[in-house]
């Protein structure tokens, strides 16, 4: 399956947006031509990928990595990083109960403190269905899972200190062909693990970051 998503500079926002290639069913040209209408904080860099080929017939994937505010856009200054899948089956799959899927993935490293809270895995599942229930509302056949990478250093390393990565894993089925509001849920998701939530324009955090 060719790659069906082509990503052009839009010249109103800072976003990266796509578009669908001429043979694409309507209904996936509206859910891209959603996603292209949708403006996306500045501090979060987008790519185009390969969509999954086995998965559906019609896929489109992004990339994302939130930056630390005011940075240049260098691997060091990404505080959380993820994927954006839209999946489309004309026939319909049982397992979405719909035509349509959205695929999610956020990662990034959270504090010591954070780290060790038995209960961070529910908390970040949390952040998934508030950031679901901000910007979107309904979904259906939601699911996910959280899991928590903790890289200890020993010996020479030993000074370097603990790591702790939080991955978030979510699909959902969307109840219309607009996407722009799951786009948007997963940018809240990333602000959620990088600690940096979306502010009104003009308007700056004081809140120092990881």
């Amino acid at each position: 399956m060719a790659c069906l998503g082509v990503f052009v500079p839009c010249p109103t926002y800072s976003a990266t947006v796509i578009t669908a290639a001429d043979d694409a069913p309507d209904a996936f040209v509206r859910a891209l031509a959603s996603l292209r209408a949708t403006p996306v904080r500045p501090d979060l860099r987008l790519s185009e990928v390969p969509g999954p080929a086995r998965v559906a017939p019609y896929a489109a994937a992004l990339t994302g990595s939130l930056l630390r505010p005011g940075s240049a856009a260098q691997d060091e200054d990404e505080l959380a990083d993820g994927r954006f899948i839209v999946l489309h089956d004309p026939a319909g799959q049982d397992e979405w109960e719909g035509t349509f899927r959205v695929v999610t993935l956020v990662r990034g490293d959270v504090d010591a403190d954070m780290g060790s809270d038995p209960m961070l895995n529910e908390v970040a599942w949390t952040w998934t269905l508030d950031s679901i229930a901000d910007q979107v509302g309904d979904v259906d056949v939601l699911g996910g899972t959280v899991t928590r990478v903790v890289s200890q250093t020993f010996g020479a390393m030993a000074g370097r200190g603990d790591r702790v990565e939080i991955e978030i894993r979510a699909s959902w089925t969307p109840r219309t062909t607009d996407l722009g509001a799951h786009l948007l849920a997963w940018e809240q998701m990333l602000a959620a693990v990088a600690g940096v939530p979306r502010m009104p324009d003009g308007v700056r955090t004081l809140r120092p970051f990881r």
